[in-house]
Order: structure tokens, then C-alpha cells, then sequence
């Protein structure tokens, strides 16, 4: 995650261009959706909490902006609800105490905000009930996770970095040569500190983690003792170690329909290095792979989907992603892509809010805690969260400029779609392929816009038997629902 902003905030135009460059729209141009084929069903749109819920995490306005598809009052104004429906939960690796003689090394370059505190302070004792234990501790991050689950979201439990005592410098933000940082003899109280994590919350706080994920981009070589976040290089075979002792660590809690995720590499490439290296014993332990996607529209994400899902009946997240583009056009085309050839069945934002006013939807200032302006990311996300909702099916357009989702009990068709290129276009849907197209009652078709001076701003077009044409400006983005659709 994060080291890499400069360089991906760069490079990320280039990379989606070239990857876009074989389905780049042209004018009046037609696109078959295609029923016959799908990519399974939807479960989600998501953010991690960690630094921007641990500053605003007693903010109602921003629980129900990110969490809910109200229409929602912030900065004066009505804003759409996104409807984010996956909250992934930073378990921290900070600790200021000290336990005998021994405190935590920080890295001379993480700021405050960056800093999570952890649960388990005292290595000492093992159990949650005593005094080693501070549950008081991520207050604000916890009450947002509280209220994104109050407002229906599902969670996932994620670790940047075990304890600090658990490394081997006590420093939760890397080692000094970049490499291991898991102590050997703390491979099981990793697992049990989020084990017993998972348990507190069920027991305590009414938020029940259908997944734990106990790396986070663990093979990459960028976490170390003076890095700017927390951060812990684990190569494959300890990840493989560790696996184990999270199931079991789980299991001897109850928690056994708690499923593990892995391995929450920085790429796809990554992604598809570390799965092939494991046994397929070590495969086993893994309910689903959740893979970052930070090439921007780059790597072989196809191959990753067969290796994951084909060939090895695994579910797929792409669990966070993030660029540098204010604007956000090129997340909407990396979004649109990854569900073209990736087709993972959730996708996570890394912060929807974000100290760098290019990388947020919605910027703050981490010393004053004052939130920002709305960013136009932010509606180019509402183009898709707001509509392709859980549930839906995934289909098949052909193109990676456009997505299609199936609402089999409303009878409704989601369509979103890019205009890559600089000039207005039409662009005509063929929808022949179903049986049953009817519309509205009015024949017209409701549609959103995001570009050309529009932020999420309603519109509609007319259905013509099983088709449907619309005028799209250069660089914009829109979103259509087509009602009486059957497959």
C-alpha cells in the first residue's frame, strides 16, 4: 500500500492507457450485453478504516456519506450516499507501554495518524481478560467500523503489521534490511491477536468479521525501520506457516465460519507468484484471495482470475486500490477493467478520505482534522456504488470500457460506461440477447453522468426496442438502468 503514491500517481495514466488502447470507445459505436455469460455474483463496494476513520471515526455525516445510498448533507450540501456495504478493519501494531524495560521502536518518518494502536500490549499474558489486553484502545476507528456495520456494511479483520513486540526490532514499520520482521516464536500470537480480535468484536461490539486477513502486501521489499506507515515483509513460507495457526486459532475460538483471506499482495503479478508457490495443504486454508490492484489497469489479471477461481474454486476481492488522479477518471477505467478481465466479486477503496486531495474522494488536513471538499472521484464512485449493488449478476459486455449487472429479482439492468476518448460520442447497447426488455412505463431510461461539468447529475434516454443509444461527452463517465430486463 502507500509508499509507492508518487510513483503509481505517475505512472498510472500510462499504464491505463496502454491497456485500454485495444477497446478504446469510438463514435457510435455498438455494444452487445451478453446474459449467457456471467462473472458470478456481486457482494460489495468497500473502504478500509484505518487512518481516516481513526480521526473522523465519530462522524455520523461521514458513516452515512460512505455507508448508506441517502442523499446526505455534507459541507452544505446534498451529496449522494455511495453505499458502501464492506468496511476492512485495521487491526493495529502500536503500543506505547512498556513492559518489562522493553517499548516499541517508531520509525522516525510515520506520522501520528498513521499509527494504529493494537490490542494485546503485554506479551506476558495471552488472555483477552486481563490487564495485558486494552480494549479501550482504536476508539475512533472501532466506532466507525460500529457504524458502518449499524448501517448494514459486512467487515473484514486486516493486520499492516503484527505487534510491535512481535517484530523482530520492535518496529511495526519494517526491518532494516527490508526483509522478515516476524518473530518465529510469534507466528501463533499473530494468529491469536486477531483471533481473539475477531472474538472481542463478535462478543462485544455486535460486529461479527466474515474474514480475517493476517498480511497485508507481505512480499513486497518497501517495509522498513524508517518507512511511513506500518508495514511487514513476510516471505511465502512464513505466510504458509502462519495460515495454519490462524485456522486453528480461529477454530478453537468457535469462530470456524469465520473464513481467511490471503494474501493481500500490492499486484496481480504478486498475487499470482504467491499462489502458485503454495501447496495446495496451504490453499486449502484460504477461502478467498484478495489481491491489490495498484498496476493500474497492468498484469495478468485474467490469469490471475483462472488460477483463482477456474482452476481452484476460490472467491477473488480486489481488496485495495488507490491512485493519484484527483479527477479520478482513471480509477473509473481501472475499476471498469478489473471487472472485465479480473472479475473479482468486491471492490475496495483504499481511504475514501485522504490527506493528499488526489488520492481522497474527500480530503483532510491530519493536524487540524478538518475534512475537505468532495472530489470528483467521489461521483465517479457513485456511477457504480449506488447501482451495481450485492447480489446483482456480473455480465459480459466484450469491451473494458463497460460494465453490466443483472438485478434478477427487480428485473433491471445496470450498465456503466467510459467514454476513453476526448470527443462526444454515441453509444448504442444491444440488449437482443435477452429475452424480455420492456423499460419503463414512460419508455424512457434513467442515466447519470459524471464529466463535462456534471457530478453525478440525472438524465435519461429513450429505449428503442432492445436498444438503447446515449450521447456521452469525451472523458466521461455514465450509468444507465434499463427496468423489465429478463435473461
Amino acid at each position: 500500500m502507500m509508499r509507492r503514491r508518487t510513483l503509481l500517481a505517475a505512472t498510472g495514466a500510462g499504464l491505463l492507457g496502454s491497456a485500454l488502447a485495444t477497446g478504446t470507445a469510438h463514435a457510435d459505436v455498438t455494444i452487445p450485453v451478453d446474459p449467457s455469460t456471467d462473472y458470478g455474483i456481486w457482494e460489495g463496494w468497500g473502504t478500509s478504516l484505518a487512518w481516516w476513520a481513526k480521526l473522523f471515526g465519530d462522524r455520523d455525516d461521514l458513516a452515512d456519506l460512505f455507508f448508506t445510498t441517502k442523499w446526505v448533507t455534507y459541507d452544505g450540501t446534498s451529496r449522494p450516499g455511495l453505499g458502501l456495504n464492506i468496511a476492512r478493519y485495521n487491526l493495529g501494531a502500536c503500543g506505547w507501554n512498556d513492559v518489562d524495560g522493553t517499548r516499541m521502536t517508531v520509525s522516525p518518518n510515520i506520522p501520528d495518524f498513521k499509527q494504529i494502536e493494537g490490542y494485546w500490549q503485554d506479551w506476558r499474558n495471552e488472555d483477552p481478560a486481563s490487564s495485558a489486553w486494552n480494549w479501550s484502545a482504536d476508539a475512533s476507528q472501532r466506532a466507525m467500523l460500529i457504524k458502518a456495520t449499524q448501517r448494514g456494511a459486512m467487515s473484514e479483520l486486516f493486520a499492516n503489521s503484527p505487534m510491535w513486540w512481535m517484530c523482530k526490532n520492535h518496529n511495526p514499520s519494517g526491518a532494516a534490511d527490508r526483509g522478515n520482521n516476524l518473530q518465529p516464536w510469534n507466528y501463533r500470537q499473530h494468529a491469536s491477536h486477531l483471533a481473539s480480535v475477531a472474538l472481542y468484536a463478535k462478543q462485544n461490539w455486535g460486529v461479527d468479521f466474515g474474514s480475517v486477513e493476517p498480511f497485508n502486501e507481505p512480499s513486497t521489499s518497501y517495509w522498513w525501520d524508517k518507512g511511513i506507515q506500518e508495514g511487514c515483509h513476510m516471505d511465502r513460507a512464513v505466510q504458509a506457516d502462519v495460515l495454519p495457526l490462524l485456522r486453528s486459532e480461529l477454530d478453537r475460538r468457535g469462530l470456524t465460519a469465520t473464513k481467511i483471506a490471503a494474501s493481500d499482495e500490492t499486484s496481480v503479478s504478486h498475487a499470482r507468484a504467491t499462489w502458485a508457490a503454495f501447496t495446495p495443504a496451504t490453499k486449502a486454508l484460504v477461502d478467498r484471495v484478495n489481491v491489490h490492484g495498484y498496476e493500474q489497469g497492468g498484469g495478468p489479471r485474467d490469469l490471475l482470475h483462472k488460477d483463482v477461481v477456474t482452476t481452484s474454486g476460490k472467491s477473488l476481492w480486489n481488496s485495495e486500490t488507490g491512485n493519484g488522479d484527483g479527477q479520478g477518471f482513471s480509477m473509473a477505467l481501472s475499476l471498469l477493467s478489473d471487472l472485465h478481465a479480473l472479475h473479482p466479486t468486491a471492490w475496495v477503496y483504499w481511504q475514501v478520505m485522504d490527506p493528499n486531495p488526489n488520492w481522497g474522494m474527500i480530503a483532510y488536513d491530519p493536524d487540524t482534522r478538518t475534512p475537505g471538499a468532495v472530489k470528483n472521484k467521489y461521483y465517479l464512485m457513485a456511477q457504480f456504488s449506488r447501482h451495481i449493488r450485492p447480489g446483482m449478476r456480473i455480465l459480459h459486455t466484450g469491451v473494458n470500457y463497460a460494465a453490466a449487472a443483472l438485478d434478477e429479482k427487480a428485473n433491471k439492468l445496470v450498465i456503466v460506461v467510459a467514454n476513453t476518448s476526448d470527443t462526444r460520442q454515441n453509444l448504442t447497447f444491444d440488449l437482443s440477447r435477452f429475452t424480455t426488455v420492456t423499460g419503463g412505463a414512460d419508455g424512457l431510461v434513467p442515466r447519470w453522468n459524471t464529466g463535462a461539468g456534471d457530478a453525478y447529475t440525472a438524465r435519461s434516454a429513450t429505449l428503442t426496442g432492445k436498444t438503447v443509444t446515449i450521447p456521452i461527452s469525451g472523458k466521461c463517465l455514465q450509468t444507465l438502468e434499463v427496468d423489465g430486463v429478463m435473461a
